[in-house]
């Protein structure tokens, strides 16, 4: 991903200063701060700034945008900002964010829309866009040991779902009914900045858990007690009729061919939602929301327990 946008443009916005607002007088502080710099020689700075950027990658960082997700972040997670962009109508809701950061030594920014399209790369950020630490996916064997004494527990797996707003609608849903883990070969993608929006603050609460090839990783699952479970737009047993159980992992396919026949054969039970038949299927999102509200009706008492 890209690196932190320069804070040269907000330190070089004196009005701002002047501004009664105390968030618009943090801002230009913080930013002009940024910008000194001791005074030696160019060959000095430039050899120094090397390993600086080695301790820190940029595969590390990402950025995030969405009132609810930044806001959901910062509650949880306030260390992980690095840096803050929003505008004025985001301000006074952020001004116990933006008093964090000045205590943190962590610069915000008040800028214009357009500049925060471009940070964003996108017009629906919500005012508001976040530099912040990228949290860690879990290798599987990890997940499968901290999960080996509970009751209940469903993991999603996503078989070549990549859709970053299916996989941000799939997250909410988990964190509404409590689903700790998702599944998937490339685990950043849940953590996009349009995941992440799309999510509105569960991808807080959600785990990416990581794993080379799926139909290994479903054994692996398979070994330590969970049952594999898959779907099929024609055939298999009634959502509304099978006993879920209390240990599972669902596999989700993409839309346009659904689950791999190397995944497929792994299940030990292909699950079928009923309806009229009028279209072939559904949204890969809104067919894990139906499945995983049916999981929870069934076990959500014994995970509450645990």
């Amino acid at each position: 991903m890209s690196g932190a946008p320069s804070s040269k443009r907000p330190a070089a916005r004196p009005a701002r200063a002047k501004s009664a607002k105390p968030w618009a007088e943090k801002s230009s502080k913080n930013a002009s701060q940024k910008t000194k710099r001791p005074t030696q020689p160019a060959a000095a700075r430039t050899a120094k700034a090397a390993p600086e950027r080695a301790v820190s990658p940029r595969a590390a960082e990402q950025k995030i945008y969405g009132e609810k997700a930044c806001q959901v972040l910062f509650a949880r997670r306030p260390e992980a900002i690095i840096r803050l962009y929003l505008n004025q109508q985001q301000a006074p809701k952020c001004a116990a964010m933006m008093k964090y950061l000045a205590k943190a030594k962590k610069a915000y920014h008040l800028v214009e829309d357009t500049e925060l399209d471009k940070l964003a790369g996108s017009q629906h950020h919500g005012g508001i866009v976040m530099l912040v630490q990228q949290p860690e996916s879990l290798p599987l064997h990890r997940y499968l040991r901290q999960q080996k004494d509970a009751n209940s527990d469903l993991i999603l797996a996503m078989d070549g779902v990549s859709n970053p707003h299916n996989l941000g609608a799939i997250a909410r849903t988990c964190a509404h009914f409590g689903v700790k883990a998702i599944l998937l070969p490339e685990a950043q993608l849940l953590y996009s900045g349009a995941s992440v929006r799309t999510a509105a603050g569960g991808a807080e609460f959600v785990q990416a858990v990581h794993c080379e090839k799926l139909p290994e990783a479903l054994l692996l699952c398979r070994q330590a007690g969970y049952q594999l479970m898959s779907t099929s737009s024609h055939q298999g047993e009634s959502l509304y009729q099978a006993t879920l159980p209390a240990k599972a992992v669902m596999v989700f396919g993409e839309e346009m061919f659904g689950v791999s026949k190397a995944v497929a054969q792994k299940a030990d039970t292909l699950l079928r939602i009923p309806g009229t038949d009028q279209v072939e299927s559904l949204n890969v999102s809104v067919a894990a929301a139906l499945i995983i509200g049916e999981w929870y009706r069934q076990h959500g008492s014994i995970s509450k327990m645990k």
